[in-house]
């Protein structure tokens, strides 16, 4: 099975084809053929984050080359692939319509079958075109700009939400705690890279909901991203080895935080695989600190590829092509789901 997935849910413009042999449901067998992305960072650069009218603007643009490069790259057209699939939520309302309208046209041009997916089903699944893919039952962090959430992940298409973020999502504290310390968008990139010259245990910084039960599985960053504002307005925005520690004792909170709560699911739903996925997966500290941790208590670590973290149509192809296999089918009523739950 060949399918094409869009993924247009927030700054990144993606396409891609992939192929797959869905007849192994716990553990398919995939490849992408090709996977393009067109990224807006130099769109929102100068606004220190995303501005959703200029997304939009942008996925407006991009799509139709993006979608054009992936096919040629996969050497397919349209006449040889056996399904279109999008995201169609969560994100942004007006960026997600681009990808929605987009697919729509083209099945209905090529009269091959459409679905619609989840974004964050696509994060999770992503891990399964690496070659040491995870079979469920699984425990799946999901961390980027926008979401935090942990999932026991007991089949492919059967998700329980054990706990989320209560305010800020991880991603969101990178990029706003870089933009108060001066550096340039996208944030975390720029701190992962100071801190790795950087003392972790230079400043004292809140865990969130640390004194919670120990069964407390939500995340908060809020209390952390002040007590950065709090430290800059007292000191002033630091330069040199003090800027490296300042971010590596930020960075440690974030993933310390992480990192114990996704242990702590694990053992409390008795699974023996974690997969940590999202944009904020690609974050060194984050990935070392997960693998000590789940080393030392026997869970196996599946970590996708730094490219496959980010958004990116491959995830969403292997997602929309698993929902195909089992008989899924959009109509052209299809539409955006800014909110949409997994």
């Amino acid at each position: 099975m060949r399918v094409l997935g869009l993924e247009t849910s927030c700054d990144e413009t993606a396409a891609a084809v992939i192929e797959i042999d869905a007849a192994d449901t716990e553990r398919p067998r995939a490849r992408a053929l090709s996977d393009v992305v067109h990224t807006q960072t130099e769109v929102h650069a100068r606004f220190g984050g995303v501005v959703p009218e200029l997304a939009s603007r942008d996925h407006l643009q991009r799509a139709l080359p993006v979608v054009d490069q992936a096919l040629q790259q996969a050497q397919v057209t349209l006449a040889d692939l056996d399904g279109i699939a999008v995201t169609c939520g969560p994100g942004l309302v007006g960026a997600l319509l681009v990808g929605v309208q987009l697919a729509k046209s083209l099945a209905l041009a090529s009269g091959k079958p459409l679905v619609g997916t989840n974004h964050l089903e696509g994060h999770l699944l992503a891990a399964l075109l690496s070659d040491d893919a995870p079979a469920p039952p699984f425990l799946g962090l999901v961390v980027s700009g926008g979401h935090t959430s942990l999932y026991e992940v007991a089949a492919i298409g059967s998700y329980k939400l054990l706990g989320s973020t209560l305010d800020d999502a991880a991603g969101e504290a990178f990029d706003k705690v870089a933009k108060l310390l001066g550096l340039p968008y996208p944030g975390g990139v720029h701190i992962d890279r100071l801190a790795r010259t950087g003392d972790p245990k230079a400043h004292a910084f809140p865990r969130g909901l640390a004194r919670r039960k120990r069964d407390q599985l939500d995340f908060s960053f809020s209390g952390l991203k002040t007590a950065v504002r709090v430290h800059v307005e007292e000191h002033g925005v630091p330069t040199g080895q003090a800027l490296n520690d300042l971010c590596a004792s930020f960075q440690e909170a974030v993933c310390d935080a992480l990192t114990a709560r996704a242990v702590r699911a694990a053992r409390a739903a008795r699974l023996e695989r974690l997969v940590i996925c999202g944009g904020v997966a690609a974050n060194s500290r984050l990935r070392s600190l997960a693998q000590e941790r789940c080393a030392a208590d026997g869970i196996h670590l599946h970590l996708p590829a730094v490219k496959l973290c980010t958004d990116n149509g491959a995830m969403i192809a292997l997602s929309g092509a698993l929902r195909l296999a089992r008989g899924q089918r959009a109509s052209m009523d299809l539409t955006a789901d800014p909110g949409l739950r997994l």
